[in-house]
């Protein structure tokens, strides 16, 4: 039997700092009759990302604010339990942008993909299979292009794209440089993610003297997720040749400074590269099926995708839960191979 209701969480009020109970509200909401080419999904995981603290603001930035009494946007994954569309059959796993609430009608164009690793949690679909594995492997991959011997310097490197990025980038045979706040996270980026090194940029009063300790000669790769003092100061580090995958609009951070901007612009070999993560929804679709998803056996089967899988930078990225990837392949989590190549329309 159908459901009749279903809870959903909407916008109360809007924050004048960081969200909090008080600005949402549960409520009880009739779930209607499909529509012809409408199905219904059963949300069973929820995200909360740090984008959302911009999506409940008042002012738009790439995307529109929620609007007071909508459901909370959010991206979710979940299984169609009815359906009157062609595409989607009862049973199907899907993830898309279904917002926190039980019960969510589509017609397809919220959908993300459909997630067909059977034998692996849905939740994964919301993390490392999500947007946050598939934003720290093209963006580092296709916008750091790391090189064996490189020094790879990654800000929040315990978060979710950051333990990932600092994992493949030790895949590839660089040397992970994280920076992180706090003595745990630092520790989570030593002993469980791999870094080769660790800063606590709580901790250091002189940041850029420390940064500059730790690689003395310079960063190849920046994988910046932050902005603001810790990229100022990094980006004055930067190697020839460097490469950077930059934010451009870092969540809880003003604009980039024009110091951090001039420090890559001001070098023809340096590159600096940018892109909105709602650009990697839309292009996701259309190119997931280039990709084959499963349990990697070895720890090379992320070195083995080349950089010819997309040419999405998708930055930035949600954060959901560090993901562990072990030396012999990703324990716990999953790897990524290359698949069959789709025709050479899907690529543009």
């Amino acid at each position: 039997m159908l459901p009749k209701l279903g809870r959903q969480v909407r916008l109360k009020s809007r924050p004048s700092g960081i969200p909090q109970a008080e600005h949402f509200e549960i409520v009880e909401a009739p779930v209607r009759e499909l529509r012809e080419r409408e199905f219904l999904v059963r949300n069973d995981f929820l995200s909360i990302d740090p984008a959302m603290r911009g999506w409940v603001s008042a002012v738009a930035n790439y995307s529109n604010p929620v609007a007071i009494g909508e459901v909370m946007r959010s991206f979710a994954a979940g299984e169609v339990i009815a359906s009157r569309h062609p595409a989607y059959a009862e049973g199907d796993k899907i993830m898309g942008m279904m917002g926190w609430q039980d019960y969510a009608i589509s017609d397809g164009g919220q959908i993300t993909r459909k997630v067909k690793e059977t034998d692996l949690p849905l939740s994964l679909s919301l993390g490392i299979l999500g947007l946050n594995g598939v934003t720290a492997y093209f963006a580092l991959l296709d916008v750091g292009h790391p090189r064996a011997g490189d020094t790879v310097v990654v800000s929040t490197a315990a978060g979710a794209v950051g333990s990932a990025v600092g994992q493949i980038a030790k895949i590839s045979g660089c040397r992970a440089i994280g920076i992180a706040g706090g003595p745990v996270k630092t520790k989570l980026c030593r002993e469980e993610f791999g870094y080769d090194g660790a800063i606590d940029y709580n901790a250091s009063e002189k940041l850029e003297e420390s940064l500059a300790a730790a690689y003395p000669h310079g960063v190849d790769v920046y994988f910046d997720n932050t902005a603001g003092r810790i990229s100022d100061a990094v980006l004055r580090q930067l190697a020839p040749g460097a490469r950077a995958a930059l934010p451009p609009s870092p969540v809880g951070t003003r604009r980039r400074s024009v110091r951090a901007s001039s420090a890559i612009s001001s070098s023809s070999e340096r590159e600096c590269r940018a892109s909105s993560s709602s650009t990697i929804s839309t292009a996701t679709r259309r190119r997931w099926r280039a990709l084959r998803v499963g349990c990697a056996r070895a720890g090379s089967a992320i070195a083995r995708t080349s950089s010819r899988v997309s040419r999405v930078v998708p930055m930035p990225s949600p954060a959901f839960i560090g993901a562990r990837i072990s030396a012999s392949g990703w324990s716990g989590c999953t790897g990524v191979e290359r698949g069959p190549a789709p025709p050479a329309a899907d690529w543009t």
